[in-house]
């Protein structure tokens, strides 16, 4: 349980405060509602370019970075298909400087020629060493392109082609911050050692002059439901050894079967104890390596198994065998003991990953874009509330072959 306290200044801007007197600490995180979700197809990777300009310096602060480690601070930031978080972390006694700064680029930000023209080279050159040169490094590329025809997330947040963040022009860049980086499309949550009615003071101060920005109204392309399955074979030179990736759509991030489906990816690859693991890599030695997950994205997203198959295995074997294990699940509801197993696991993980305040910080800002920061501490009983026979029905309804695409690696 993560108590808080909610103010909403009237420029729209959303303040959470979360006080734990037991570290010298605080945590402040700027949730901005804007990912790549939110970009033109023509014009994509400008949720992560500007990840990059918010550190290029402001008015006040043509140097983020000095002043905030002159304070004892530390800060990082990353970018999702659905939202941008900021965040520093500084003794409490220093805490205003973060205030400040953040303060200082969301009304001020420096977007410049010049610094366009650095932070793009940074993001181009991300874009070549992470996606072009790394070995299945353009994995999310064809997933995403596979998944998706109609909703934005047919794009990486990473964007589409480089050219894309090569070509930006100033005004298109200068737009975007405009719309999307405003207080009213922000959450601003503090977690540490500090009262909440200081934090608010400081709040108060430092972003309440800032203008409301427009209100934003999405109107995304919904996904049609798919009704066949999609394969993709790439033959790369820049690959070591073949590799197998398998992909469904799943609900979306409040869908009541979100939860089942979240515990279903535990069941087929969290630990060494799971399903994927045992049976395909310890038992049959089928794979060097498996694992499963789901992107959470607030629109339907996807549950992605992948693997490298083990030496002699080719990767039609190796997808037979992982669809035999979705099938069992298909077949047969779990037991009891299993899911308890896979519960309690969960339960563990939030319960640690609630010691740290930055985490708590980030996951106030998250939970309140999303739908309320309440929810936050709601969630655990809804997992542990999931049954056998909720599973059993969302492994049905997921795993169909209409609903899945493949793509498959193989060495040139």
């Amino acid at each position: 349980m993560v108590p808080f306290t909610r103010q909403i200044l009237p420029n729209g801007l959303r303040v959470l405060v979360h006080e734990d007197v037991s570290t010298p600490l605080v945590a402040i995180n700027i949730t901005y509602y804007v990912g790549s979700r939110d970009e033109q197809p023509d014009k994509t990777g400008f949720a992560h370019l500007f990840e990059h300009l918010m550190f290029a310096g402001s008015k006040n602060a043509p140097d983020f970075d000095d002043p905030l480690q002159r304070a004892g601070g530390e800060n990082n930031a990353y970018t999702t298909n659905d939202y941008t978080t900021f965040y520093e972390i500084l003794p409490a006694e220093n805490l205003e400087t973060a205030f400040w700064l953040e303060s200082d680029r969301m009304l001020a930000l420096n977007i410049s020629k010049k610094a366009l023209d650095v932070q793009r080279k940074v993001v181009v050159e991300e874009f070549k060493e992470t996606c072009l040169n790394e070995p299945y490094g353009d994995s999310w590329h064809h997933l995403s392109e596979l998944m998706y025809h109609a909703h934005p997330y047919r794009w990486p947040v990473i964007g589409l082609v480089p050219e894309h963040v090569e070509k930006a022009e100033l005004d298109d860049v200068r737009s975007f911050f405009k719309n999307w980086y405003t207080p009213n499309n922000a959450v601003l949550s503090v977690a540490g050692n500090i009262r909440p009615e200081d934090a608010f003071r400081l709040a108060e101060k430092w972003f309440t002059a800032i203008p409301k920005g427009p209100e934003m109204h999405r109107q995304l392309m919904p996904e049609p439901p798919q009704d066949a399955p999609r394969r993709r074979e790439v033959r790369s030179s820049n690959v070591p050894v073949p590799a197998v990736y398998l992909a469904f759509r799943t609900p979306a991030r409040l869908h009541p079967d979100f939860y089942a489906v979240d515990l279903l990816s535990d069941v087929l690859a969290q630990g060494q104890s799971s399903r994927l693991y045992r049976r395909l890599l310890k038992e049959r030695h089928l794979f060097s390596q498996i694992d499963a997950y789901i992107t959470a994205n607030i629109d339907p997203g996807l549950l992605v198994i992948e693997g490298r198959p083990a030496e002699g295995v080719t990767p039609d074997a190796a997808l037979a065998a992982i669809w035999e294990e979705l099938e069992s699940l298909k077949k047969q509801p779990i037991d009891a003991r299993e899911l308890e197993k896979i519960q309690h696991r969960f339960e563990s993980t939030v319960v640690f990953s609630e010691t740290s305040v930055l985490n708590k910080a980030q996951n106030l800002g998250f939970y309140e874009i999303l739908d309320r920061a309440e929810l936050m501490n709601e969630e655990v009983d809804i997992y542990l509330s999931v049954t056998t026979d909720d599973l059993h029905r969302a492994a049905n309804d997921l795993f169909q072959e209409r609903n899945s695409a493949t793509l498959i690696y193989v060495p040139a």
